[in-house]
């Protein structure tokens, strides 16, 4: 027994110093930051953005909103019970879904626009198909093997979906057949959101352990973990050109991860920022960052100088969760005063 506890032991010293060594050789390679390599870019003028359309039909708090890839029609989930789906446009509603079980966390759109996706305390992630010949948009797939609250689902295609959830894994399903295919274990808390990066084989995780981590869905394995949150991470979503992510957290930052350096390239925070981050997402062009808060604010940021650019204040509320469109041209957010408002 004492030559097992002095082996254990011996390999915990080993990978202290391994661990030691990575830090010592990363720190070697980290010849510039962020902010002074970027010193010589001009600054960003103050960014002005109106309210353009303000989507109005849920009857209680808006949990999740997600595009649709046509960068004209996205999908909102509330906890009155409704799926909806809109035309950002005419503003419009082109769908109204009423789910199973009202306490919804999430909802995603499929990139071919025949699907939308939902899931939440049901456990479930349950899949619709709104090209049906009938006309009502029912229920195609119940995704069931979680054994805890579905935080964050996206689809990879009409075939495949990943899915977060409490129970610390995410997960990788065949819609079709209706099982899992795979599944990503190696969160210490509760998975609360995904990014699908653009070439599709790896997405980005954010959890309550206060890590994200980086998945290759070919080989099922996390290749990199991101440290520094102070605590849970919201939401995480990759910036454009799928080299970096961003994340937002309960410790009232954002920060940028950049993946080719294997390290924290920038923090979001202002000292009269003390309340949590909900949700994430990047302009077009990735240069500016939008975060909504639990202040009822979304905040734009200047990613590369790290300076706080606009501020919007149009919700009674909560903002629960935002999304840019495709295009770049439109941003949405959602809050629990009922209301999704598209700003531009």
């Amino acid at each position: 027994m004492g030559d097992t506890s002095e082996r254990i032991l011996a390999a915990k010293r080993e990978a202290e110093q391994l661990k030691e060594r990575i830090k010592s050789t990363r720190e070697k390679l980290a010849d510039t930051t962020l902010k002074r390599a970027a010193e010589k870019v001009p600054s960003l003028p103050k960014v002005s953005m109106k309210v353009r359309r303000t989507l109005k039909g849920h009857l209680a708090k808006i949990y999740a909103m997600h595009w649709a890839e046509d960068e004209r029609h996205l999908v909102s989930a509330s906890q009155d019970g409704k799926l909806i789906v809109w035309d950002a446009f005419s503003t419009n509603k082109i769908h109204a879904i009423p789910l199973r079980s009202s306490w919804v966390m999430t909802c995603a759109y499929a990139p071919s626009g025949n699907y939308v996706a939902c899931g939440g305390l049901d456990n479930l992630c349950s899949i619709y198909n709104l090209r049906t010949k009938e006309g009502a948009v029912k229920v195609a797939r119940e995704l069931s093997a979680h054994t805890g609250y579905l935080s964050c689902c996206r689809f990879i295609s009409d075939r495949q979906i990943l899915t977060a959830s409490g129970d610390m894994s995410c997960m990788l399903w065949d819609i079709d057949a209706g099982v899992k295919i795979m599944e990503f274990n190696d969160h210490t808390g509760d998975v609360m959101s995904l990014s699908l990066s653009p070439n599709k084989n790896i997405f980005v995780s954010g959890a309550c352990d206060a890590t994200a981590k980086v998945w290759d869905i070919r080989s099922g394995r996390c290749v990199q973990t991101f440290t520094g949150h102070e605590s849970d991470i919201n939401a995480v979503q990759f910036f454009p050109s799928g080299n970096a992510f961003g994340t937002g957290s309960d410790d009232a930052s954002c920060r940028l991860f950049d993946l080719r350096a294997d390290c924290e390239l920038n923090q979001y925070t202002h000292d009269n920022i003390l309340c949590g981050i909900t949700s994430v997402g990047f302009s077009h062009s990735g240069r500016l960052l939008f975060a909504g808060y639990d202040d009822f604010n979304c905040n734009v940021w200047d990613v590369l100088k790290g300076t706080r650019v606009a501020t919007l204040s149009s919700h009674d509320n909560r903002v629960s969760c935002l999304g840019v469109s495709s295009d770049g041209m439109a941003l949405a957010t959602g809050s629990w005063d009922s209301l999704l408002k598209i700003w531009g």
